[in-house]
């Protein structure tokens, strides 16, 4: 049986979870999200904890409870605490700025590259080089970072782009010259 499908999801004081059916509605400090669940897997609250069950051992059933579960989980640490990650500039002229809700990436490009804030995400700017995007959605937040990420990712020579932080790059080594 999935070990992590078995545990229960403990519910935290101020946060409260509706199942209709299927669709599971969490609602906490940090807003509200609401998702459908596969017909399978059998979501019910008992208490202050949310238990994750499925019909029989079929292959589908097994790969969808451990997902149900964490997906639950997720939802119920998105709206106490939100979801953060950090990246980070780096190559000579390379820079960040926020105007607004508007971040601006300078990245060697003929143009700046402008990136909004949402209704859920948000960009904190640190400094000219750091800056975090935070939500309570963790599939959003790793989307949009994705996303700026890929808009000049940490090339393998020297290094420069964008990159989360605490990302090991590997590096290459430049072309061998003649007579070396």
């Amino acid at each position: 049986m999935s070990r992590i499908g078995r545990k229960p999801i403990s519910i935290p004081a101020g946060v409260d979870v509706k199942i209709d059916g299927n669709v599971v509605t969490v609602k906490g400090p940090k807003g509200t999200l609401t998702r459908a669940f596969h017909p399978n897997m059998n979501i019910a609250q008992e208490g202050n904890e949310v238990i994750v069950t499925r019909p029989n051992d079929a292959k589908e059933n097994r790969s969808l409870h451990g997902l149900t579960r964490t997906l639950i989980h997720n939802m119920v640490v998105g709206v106490t605490e939100g979801f953060r990650k950090d990246l980070e500039i780096q190559g000579v002229g390379y820079r960040a700025a926020k105007q607004g809700s508007k971040l601006t990436l300078t990245l060697g490009f003929s143009h700046p590259v402008e990136f909004e804030d949402t209704d859920t995400i948000k960009i904190e700017l640190k400094d000219a080089l750091h800056f975090s995007i935070t939500g309570i959605d963790k599939q959003e937040v790793g989307q949009f970072a994705a996303e700026v990420r890929g808009v000049r990712p940490p090339e393998p020579y020297k290094g420069k782009g964008i990159r989360y932080v605490g990302e090991y790059v590997i590096r290459k080594e430049g072309k061998a010259g003649k007579g070396k």
